[in-house]
C-alpha cells in the first residue's frame, strides 16, 4: 500500500513539475527580449510596446551601444532577437563567426552622414586629408559612396558600391585617406575633437549625440540607400507567430508616422 502510495505521489510530483514547464514555455512564447542600437531603434521600440501588449506580447528592450555585442548575444541565445544592423553588415558577421542568425524584416534606414567642422562640401576637402571612418569591413562601399558620387573616387568596374573595399579603388583624385582603425561609437567623439577633414557617421549614432544629419552633415545619403536596418533572430525562428507580429508591428502606419515625425529626413521608413 505504501508503495502504491509513494508511486501515485511521485506521478503527481512529475506531473506538477511538467505542468510548471509548459506554463513556462507559454509564458516565454509571449516574451520578446530584443537588443537594440539606443536611438533611433530603442525609440522606436519602445513606441512599439503599446502595439505588443494589446497583441499579447511582453517587450523587453535590452540597449547596447557596441555593434560587435547584438549578434553575441543573440548567436548564444541570451536575447530573443536583435535591432541594429543591416543585411551586409549580417552577411559579414555570420562569414566571420559563423553565426546561425537570419532577418525576420527591414525597419527603416538611418541615412549615413559625412560630418565636418572644418568644410561645408566634399569637394572642399583638400588633398592629402584624412577621412575618419568605422572599422566595419562591410560599410567600406558605403563610405566610398560619397566620394563616387561626387567624382572624387572611381573603384573597380564590375563591383556594385555597396559591395566594394577600399582595395577596389582604381581612382582616388585628391588622394584621400580612410582611417578605420575605431569603432562607429567612437567617431562622434573624433568628430567633435576636429581630427581629421571629416568623419563618416551612421545616423544612429550622430542622432544619439545631438546631431541632426540633414542639418549638420556636409553631405548624406539618400532615400534610396540599400542599408536598411533589420529585425533579426537565430535561424528557423522567422516565422515564429510573436516575430512576424513584431515586425508587422515595426512596418505598420502608426510606426511610419511616428518614425517621420519623430525623426524627419534622418529615419527613413522602409517602404515594401
Amino acid at each position: 500500500m505504501k508503495k502504491i502510495i509513494s508511486s501515485v505521489t511521485l506521478l503527481i510530483f512529475v506531473l506538477l513539475l511538467t505542468a510548471c514547464g509548459n506554463t513556462s514555455g507559454k509564458n516565454n512564447d509571449k516574451k520578446i527580449t530584443i537588443a537594440a542600437s539606443p536611438a533611433p531603434h530603442g525609440e522606436v521600440l519602445e513606441h512599439a510596446k503599446e502595439e505588443m501588449k494589446k497583441k499579447g506580447y511582453d517587450l523587453k528592450i535590452k540597449t547596447v551601444n557596441d555593434y560587435k555585442v547584438p549578434n553575441k548575444l543573440l548567436d548564444k541565445g541570451d536575447v530573443d532577437a536583435n535591432f541594429f544592423q543591416h543585411v551586409p553588415y549580417l552577411k559579414a558577421e555570420k562569414a566571420d563567426h559563423n553565426y546561425n542568425i537570419e532577418e525576420v524584416g527591414k525597419v527603416f534606414t538611418t541615412p549615413m552622414g559625412v560630418y565636418s567642422k572644418k568644410y561645408k562640401d566634399i569637394k572642399d576637402i583638400p588633398n592629402g586629408s584624412k577621412i575618419y571612418v568605422s572599422n566595419n569591413p562591410a560599410e567600406e562601399g558605403r563610405f566610398l559612396s560619397f566620394f563616387v558620387n561626387k567624382g572624387l573616387i572611381k573603384i573597380k568596374k564590375g563591383v556594385n558600391i555597396e559591395d566594394a573595399k577600399f582595395e577596389d579603388i582604381v581612382e582616388n583624385k585628391k588622394n584621400l585617406k580612410f582611417n578605420n582603425q575605431q569603432g562607429a561609437e567612437f567617431l562622434p567623439k573624433t568628430y567633435n575633437s576636429k581630427e581629421g577633414a571629416a568623419v563618416i557617421m551612421n545616423s544612429n549614432y550622430a542622432i544619439d549625440n545631438g546631431l541632426t544629419p540633414h542639418k549638420d552633415a556636409i553631405a548624406v545619403e539618400g532615400k534610396s540607400s540599400p542599408f536598411a536596418n533589420i529585425v533579426a533572430v537565430q535561424k528557423g525562428h522567422k516565422d515564429d507567430k510573436k516575430y512576424q507580429t513584431l515586425i508587422k508591428v515595426l512596418q505598420s502606419k502608426d510606426m511610419k508616422s511616428f518614425i517621420e515625425q519623430k525623426y524627419g529626413q534622418d529615419v527613413i521608413p522602409y517602404q515594401k
